[in-house]
């Protein structure tokens, strides 16, 4: 049976990528160094999929088809997360595809990547 090993994102500039994704997840460059064009990112603990990070040129897309949602246990910790990942440099995006009272907030990484945090004690 597959597992997912590495999710991959584009970004213009992979080191401010990798500094915001490292502080947002915990992660720690894989090699041990972040490169001007590639980067893969890790768990600190070694438990989860990787991420790296690649240059691209593609324009990011306002409404993306594959996006990361990220989990918070209630609807305080989902604000204090927010707060601190918009602290870090993402961004409140005007979604205009908000449900009437969602359980999520997106966000835009400093690349303009679309992330989701999730209040996970509504599922």
């Amino acid at each position: 049976m597959l597992s997912i090993g590495t999710i991959v994102m584009g970004a213009a500039d992979v080191r401010r990528a990798a500094e915001f994704w490292g502080r947002a997840l915990g992660y720690v460059p894989r090699d041990g160094e972040v490169a001007d064009d590639w980067a893969v990112l890790v768990p600190a603990d070694g438990a989860g999929p990787g991420l790296a990070l690649g240059r691209s040129t593609s324009p990011v897309q306002e409404h993306p088809r594959v996006h990361l949602d990220l989990y918070a246990a209630d609807a305080a910790e989902q604000e204090a997360e927010v707060a601190r990942l918009v602290s870090l440099g993402a961004r409140r995006v005007d979604w205009d595809s908000y449900p009437e009272d969602p359980d999520f907030v997106v966000l835009a990484d400093p690349e303009g990547n679309r992330f989701c945090v999730i209040d996970t004690s509504r599922a």
